[in-house]
């Protein structure tokens, strides 16, 4: 099997799996895994910087990424956006320590098609590969749980209550508009902002305006 380092200059005919990870071991047991799944060439980087220059040279059609780099924490997340802004059907698999679920969904929100933990066995890595260069998603059971679950319990948080109606206000307060200037917009009278408004402070649990305000804001940072 060949292997191509961030350093090399030439370029193979082939297109090779993309291997981004700053572990040597993982590396070694990476190319172990891929030679295994009949995968010719491998390209490795073990950094974010080489790890994308060498994506946006090679164009692979499947990379397997780790989250987190010495000094850069999880600039992996970034990394993805990145290599799927530039090739949105590459398949990406991440290869990660971190099994909290808010981590897994961010990479899957990223653009991540699969994601395996470093912890489990070598055939699970085999498994997730194989699944994901034909473009299927691939989570074990328990992490597809966790995510399933958080997604539920976000999908239940006071402001996903809110009408699109509201939705539309409340971003229009976050941008320090007045009722009567949210009217307009809307095209409804000011009336029935101030009703929507009441309406949202009791279903987010605020009392005044300024509270609203502040909800308003903070949604929009979030989003942001």
């Amino acid at each position: 099997m060949n292997a191509i380092s961030s350093n090399t200059t030439a370029v193979t005919t082939r297109l090779p799996v993309l291997v981004i990870d700053d572990h040597p071991i993982v590396l070694q047991g990476c190319r172990r895994v891929l030679e295994d799944a009949g995968i010719e060439t491998v390209a490795e980087a073990t950094s974010v910087v080489a790890g994308y220059r060498l994506f946006h040279r090679l164009r692979p059609p499947v990379v397997i990424c780790d989250l987190t780099f010495q000094g850069s924490g999880l600039a992996g997340l970034g990394l993805i956006r990145r290599m799927k802004a530039v090739e949105p059907k590459t398949r990406i698999l991440v290869f990660s320590m971190h099994n909290d679920p808010v981590i897994v969904a961010r990479a899957l929100e990223a653009g991540a098609l699969g994601y395996v933990l470093k912890d489990h066995a070598s055939a699970e890595l085999y498994d997730a590969f194989e699944r994901v260069r034909v473009g299927e998603v691939y989570l074990d059971r328990r992490l597809a749980t966790e995510v399933a679950m958080l997604r539920t319990d976000a999908r239940r948080t006071p402001e996903s209550q809110l009408t699109p109606r509201e939705q539309q206000i409340l971003a229009r307060l976050a941008q320090g508009k007045s009722y009567g200037a949210i009217a307009t917009d809307l095209s409804v009278s000011y009336k029935t902002i101030t009703n929507a408004c009441s309406q949202m402070r009791q279903k987010l649990g605020v009392r005044t305006l300024a509270e609203l305000i502040h909800v308003a804001v903070t949604q929009a940072q979030r989003q942001g």
